[in-house]
C-alpha cells in the first residue's frame, strides 16, 4: 500500500487549501451581501413603520447568519489529522451542510404555516409599493447571493456550499413573494398574500429535496459512477498496470480521496512495482479533478495467466499483449509522470 509522495503531496495540500480559501472568500463575501440586503430592507421598514416587512427582515438577518457554521466549517478543514481523526476534520462541511439542509426545512415550514393561518385569518395589507420594493430588493439579493455560492460551491466540489446557495435562493423566493402578493393586493384579489406564500413554501420544498439529497449523497460516501469510471479509465491507461482490480472514491468535504488495487506484471521486482503504484498515485491526482489522495495497492499477476484469463479484455489491456520486458513498463511510466499524461 503506497500513499501520496512529498512533491505531488504538497501540489495536494496546496490545492486543498486553495479550495477552501475560495470558500471561505465566498461566504464572506455574500454574507455581506446577505446583511446589505437585510438593512436595506430594515431602513424600509424603520422610515415606513411597515409591520408586514418585519418578520421578513428578521428572517434575512438570520438566514445571512447560517454562513457561520459553514465558514467554521471550512476554517476546521484545514487542520492537520489527529490519533482521533485520523482522516482529519473535512467532513465537518458534511455536518455543516445538514444543518444547512435544516435551515431550508424551517424556511418552507415557517413560509407555508404563515400563509395558511393568512388564508384563514386574512390582514390587511399597507404601503403597498413599500412592499413591491422591499420584495424585489429581497428577492435580487438572496438570488445573486445564490448563484455565487452554488457557482463557487460547484468548481471546488463543496456540497455544503452548494446548498447554503439553494438555501439563499429559497429566502429570496419567500421575498418575491412579498412582492407578488402587493401586486395581488394592488390588482384587488385580498387572498394573494397567503396563495403566494403557499406556492412559495412548495418551491422552497423542491429545493430542499435537491440540497438533502446531495447532503445525503456525500454523508453516505457516494459519487457520480462517471467519476469511479473516469478513475479506472486513467489507471487502465498507465502503463504497466494489468488490471483495476478495486476502486473506491469518495468526498472528504470538498475534495476527493481514491483507493485503488492495481495488478502488475509478477515479473516486475518490488521497486518496479512500487514505481507502477507511484506513477499511477501522481497521474491521477494531475487528471482528475479534485483528487487529492489516491492510495494505490499493488498486487503481482502472471502475464501469461492473465492473457488467459476472463479478465483480459484486447480493448482496454490492448498494451498489454505486446509487453516485452518487465523493465519497459517502469520506465514509460517515469515518462507519462514527467509529461503529466
Amino acid at each position: 500500500m503506497f500513499g501520496t509522495h512529498s512533491h505531488d503531496h504538497a501540489e495536494s495540500i496546496d490545492s486543498a487549501l486553495e479550495s477552501s480559501e475560495r470558500g471561505i472568500r465566498a461566504l464572506v463575501i455574500s454574507f455581506t451581501g446577505l446583511m446589505v440586503t437585510a438593512v436595506l430592507q430594515a431602513g424600509i421598514v424603520f422610515f415606513t413603520g411597515s409591520v408586514a416587512l418585519v418578520a421578513d427582515t428578521i428572517h434575512n438577518f438570520s438566514d445571512a447568519l447560517t454562513a457561520v457554521p459553514l465558514f467554521i466549517a471550512f476554517k476546521l478543514g484545514r487542520r492537520a489529522a489527529t490519533r482521533r481523526y485520523t482522516y482529519g476534520f473535512r467532513r465537518a462541511e458534511d455536518v455543516a451542510g445538514l444543518f444547512i439542509v435544516l435551515m431550508i426545512l424551517l424556511s418552507a415550514i415557517i413560509a407555508i404555516w404563515e400563509s395558511v393561518e393568512r388564508l384563514f385569518n386574512p390582514r390587511e395589507l399597507d404601503y403597498l409599493g413599500v412592499l413591491f420594493a422591499a420584495g424585489v430588493i429581497g428577492f435580487l439579493g438572496n438570488e445573486l447571493v445564490a448563484i455565487y455560492r452554488i457557482r463557487v460551491g460547484r468548481q471546488i466540489g463543496s456540497a455544503a456550499l452548494v446548498a447554503d446557495g439553494r438555501h439563499a435562493r429559497a429566502d429570496g423566493f419567500t421575498s418575491l413573494a412579498v412582492a407578488a402578493s402587493a401586486v395581488g393586493v394592488w390588482l384587488g384579489f385580498e387572498r394573494a398574500d397567503p396563495i403566494a406564500g403557499i406556492i412559495v413554501g412548495i418551491i422552497i420544498l423542491r429545493i430542499l429535496w435537491s440540497a438533502a439529497r446531495d447532503i445525503y449523497w456525500r454523508l453516505m460516501d457516494a459519487v457520480d459512477p462517471e467519476l469511479v469510471k473516469e478513475v479506472e479509465s486513467v489507471t487502465n491507461s498507465i502503463d504497466g498496470v494489468l488490471s483495476v482490480n478495486s476502486c473506491q472514491v469518495r468526498w472528504m468535504g470538498h475534495r476527493l480521496r481514491a483507493d485503488i488495487s492495481i495488478g502488475v506484471d509478477s515479473r516486475l521486482s518490488v521497486g518496479e512495482g512500487h514505481t507502477v503504484g507511484e506513477g499511477v498515485q501522481q497521474i491521477l491526482q494531475r487528471r482528475v479533478r479534485h483528487l487529492d489522495e489516491a492510495f494505490v495497492h499493488v498486487e503481482a499477476i502472471d502475464l501469461v495467466q492473465f492473457r488467459e484469463s476472463d479478465r483480459f479484455d484486447e480493448n482496454v489491456d490492448a498494451s498489454i499483449a505486446n509487453a516485452v520486458s518487465p523493465a519497459s513498463p517502469t520506465r514509460r511510466v517515469a515518462e507519462q509522470r514527467g509529461s503529466g499524461a
